[in-house]
């Protein structure tokens, strides 16, 4: 794997992302980011670039779409050593995405309070970021994934000791990480929708 050079971060769990994000902008990343996550770090002093000003296509209906595109799906899906792959993302102007930093809608606290309806889980199921999570780590040769901010130390000190890249074994772990995260994910979905009457 080449230096790390772009990255999107899109967490609901903030905790350390603005320290986090410092970091890496000192290795010189673009970071790429959505709605709340954007706010925070430019609020934290973080250089941020929109991934509608990247994509070229707005966020709509209400945030259910701004990072299903091809330009952030090409990115990381993208074999940086085939080169018909990166013809392609050269005549598409796709960049490679080389870091993922995403957890997840919070759909099992959601659905423990009280009173919540049926539409408000349906809401709570996160969709663009189980979608990135997986395509990241199916390109764990090329693209270094982060669920859990308990990572951030070990990725920022491989990038640290190498002039900013990870190693595969790192990187072939944090991917282990996320199926096991959308495994549980997908199994709470499941089972709530499974106990949930609709009429």
């Amino acid at each position: 794997m080449s230096k790390i050079k772009r990255a999107i971060i899109s967490v609901t769990d903030k905790s350390g992302i603005v320290d986090f994000a410092k970091s890496l902008s000192r290795f010189d990343v673009e970071i790429l980011s959505t709605g709340g996550t954007a706010k925070t770090l430019r609020q934290g002093g973080v250089s941020v670039t929109d991934i509608s000003e990247y994509t070229g296509f707005p966020e709509m209906m209400d945030g259910r779409v701004k990072t299903l595109h091809p330009k952030v799906h090409g990115g990381l899906l993208g074999l940086r050593d085939n080169p018909e792959h990166v013809r392609m993302m050269k005549a598409h102007g796709i960049k490679g995405i080389d870091m993922v930093v995403v957890n997840l809608y919070q759909f099992e606290k959601t659905v423990a309070k009280e009173g919540v309806t049926l539409e408000e889980a349906i809401e709570n199921i996160d969709i663009g970021g189980p979608s990135m999570l997986r395509s990241s780590a199916k390109n764990f040769k090329d693209v270094t994934v982060v669920v859990d901010p308990a990572d951030y130390g070990t990725v920022l000190s491989e990038m640290e000791s190498s002039g900013g890249e990870t190693t595969l074994q790192t990187r072939f772990r944090l991917a282990k990480k996320v199926f096991r995260l959308t495994h549980a994910y997908d199994g709470a979905i499941s089972r709530y929708l499974d106990a949930t009457q609709l009429f």
